[in-house]
């Protein structure tokens, strides 16, 4: 059996981030549809070492796509100057169930968690929102920032990260990216400053503890939740969950992952009649978006394998068109 082996940069060469929205948007409208088989996500607990790993399957129907994603958060790895994040994805030819590719899959889950945000953005945030803050100067906070530039016209971005280094870093790269993304890239001092000023708000963080005040939140915000995706983890206050408008990627997963959600649940804060979408709807137009200007919009993902089948299979795809990749027998 020969598997194709697909690097990171050769995903960044066929997977640009306006292209990967809508690959993701058509992914979640195939899972709203029902037309995705998703099992909610293993995830194993690697206590001694602080660490979780997640396996990730899926086979999305109406295009006869399939696969698995396995993928591993360990915090701690920071402290040796190793990503805190590691991923691999196969491909699987959903005809024969013949394994047909592996790729890098660190970045491809950083680059569809973006386009994730970008779909939620381009459909819930104010059409003339164009100050973001990132909190968390992650690769995860790269790309969320990249997808909100790639659906709304943003000129000022605040980046807030417990690691000042952190953020001085990543203002510098990011300022240096050119295209959508604008050069006016400002290091917050805290939280407040960032929040007060923002119409899109990004977490990416894997904090257990809200991140940012309500008080601080602007009327018409839109947020993209992405970084909690345990049920004891959250990134944002009770106070903003009960008075935003509440969307997710999938009801099933965040009402069992999501404990920005699960947290005021369990204190009777919010009810799960409370979520009035999830993304596949939003995309199909079987359920509405914002109603007012004034109203702020939140949008929770723990990240689903729908996503990674879907833009993985066009990485395989465009790999075996350009002669990307490499062979190796197995």
């Amino acid at each position: 059996m020969n598997l194709r082996v697909i690097s990171k940069d050769e995903i960044r060469r066929v997977a640009p981030m306006g292209q990967t929205i809508e690959l993701v948007k058509q992914a979640f409208a195939q899972l709203s549809a029902g037309e995705a088989e998703v099992p909610v996500r293993t995830q194993i607990e690697v206590a001694p070492h602080e660490g979780i790993a997640l396996f990730m399957p899926a086979y999305l129907r109406k295009t006869d796509q399939m696969g698995l994603k396995i993928v591993s958060v360990f915090p701690r790895n920071l402290e040796s100057g190793i990503p805190t994040i590691h991923a691999l994805i196969t491909v699987v030819d959903a005809a024969t169930g013949q394994p047909t590719a592996v790729m890098d899959g660190t970045y491809l889950t950083a680059l569809r968690t973006g386009a994730a945000s970008g779909a939620a953005t381009e459909l819930l945030a104010r059409t003339d929102s164009r100050v973001v803050a990132i909190f968390g100067a992650g690769v995860q906070g790269r790309t969320q920032l990249e997808a909100v530039c790639a659906v709304r016209e943003i000129t000022k971005v605040w980046v807030f990260d417990v690691n000042r280094e952190a953020s001085d870093a990543f203002a510098e790269e990011m300022q240096a990216r050119g295209g959508r993304i604008p050069t006016d890239i400002a290091v917050a001092s805290s939280a407040q400053e960032a929040v007060r000023q923002a119409d899109i708000i990004c977490t990416t963080t894997t904090s257990r503890e809200p991140v940012f005040d309500d008080s601080d939140l602007a009327q018409g915000t839109h947020i993209n939740a992405v970084g909690a995706f345990t049920p004891d983890t959250r990134e944002t206050p009770e106070e903003t969950i009960q008075r935003a408008e509440l969307f997710v990627d999938s009801r099933e997963a965040c009402w069992a992952e999501a404990g920005d959600l699960i947290i005021p649940r369990a204190k009777g804060l919010v009810s799960d009649t409370d979520i009035q979408a999830e993304l596949g709807e939003l995309v199909l137009g079987t359920k509405p978006g914002r109603s007012t200007s004034k109203e702020v919009t939140f949008f929770k993902s723990v990240g689903n394998a729908v996503q990674d089948v879907a833009v993985a299979a066009h990485v395989m795809a465009e790999a075996v068109r350009l002669g990307l990749g490499t062979d190796v027998e197995v």
